[in-house]
């Protein structure tokens, strides 16, 4: 299967899910979007290597990298290799110069680990496909025309209340949510679209 190339966008606390955040992953040469949902000590990790901080400790993911430096482990890829029921699974690539590894990770421990060995970040088609999503820009009359409803589903986040919307209305939601950045909403109404389909 063919690897599509993903770089971080950024890392924002989750509105609905207090201790989490969301990770935006960016597909390199398009405009699709693929927001994870993580935990704070794994946003804590990564946060710290993107801003090159240097705790006084090692935390676990640097612990990681001394063992495979101290193993002669080359780390080569991440890859989110797999979306099963909104979960999304992902493989550290290494090798040892003799034989190639692939460890299952989480997607959040795995770009963690990989950004201390400034390793790139993949996907494949199929998964950008189902849960990537795509901006595409809106007028001014499409954005007042359905506002209310909008702003009533925003207020709640029901998916409940998403399930009673047409799909135009789902779409124009989407292209608002993006244009916001508030990609955790957009996801829900992704997942809802896509539910559709």
């Amino acid at each position: 299967m063919k690897k599509i190339k993903l770089e971080i966008l950024g890392l924002s606390p989750s509105q609905s899910q207090a201790g989490s955040f969301a990770l935006v992953l960016g597909e390199e040469s398009g405009n699709r979007r693929l927001p994870i949902i993580i935990g704070v000590f794994e946003a804590q990790a990564i946060a710290v290597q993107i801003e090159n901080i240097v705790p006084n400790r090692p935390m676990t993911h640097d612990l990681f990298k001394s063992f495979a430096d101290g193993m002669n482990y080359t780390l080569k890829e991440i890859v989110i290799s797999d979306l099963k029921e909104g979960i999304f699974y992902a493989k550290i690539i290494c090798t040892d110069s003799l034989r190639q590894v692939e460890i299952d990770a989480r997607p959040s421990d795995a770009i963690a680990i990989g950004l201390r060995f400034a390793i790139p970040i993949y996907t494949y088609e199929a998964i950008l496909s189902e849960a990537g999503i795509v901006s595409s820009s809106l007028t001014e009359d499409e954005e007042d025309d359905d506002e209310t409803v909008r702003e009533t589903v925003k207020a709640s986040g029901s998916k409940d209340q998403l399930r009673d919307l047409p799909f135009d209305e789902l779409q124009r939601m989407l292209d608002d949510a993006l244009a916001k950045e508030d990609y955790e909403k957009a996801a829900k109404i992704r997942d809802e679209m896509g539910r559709r389909n």
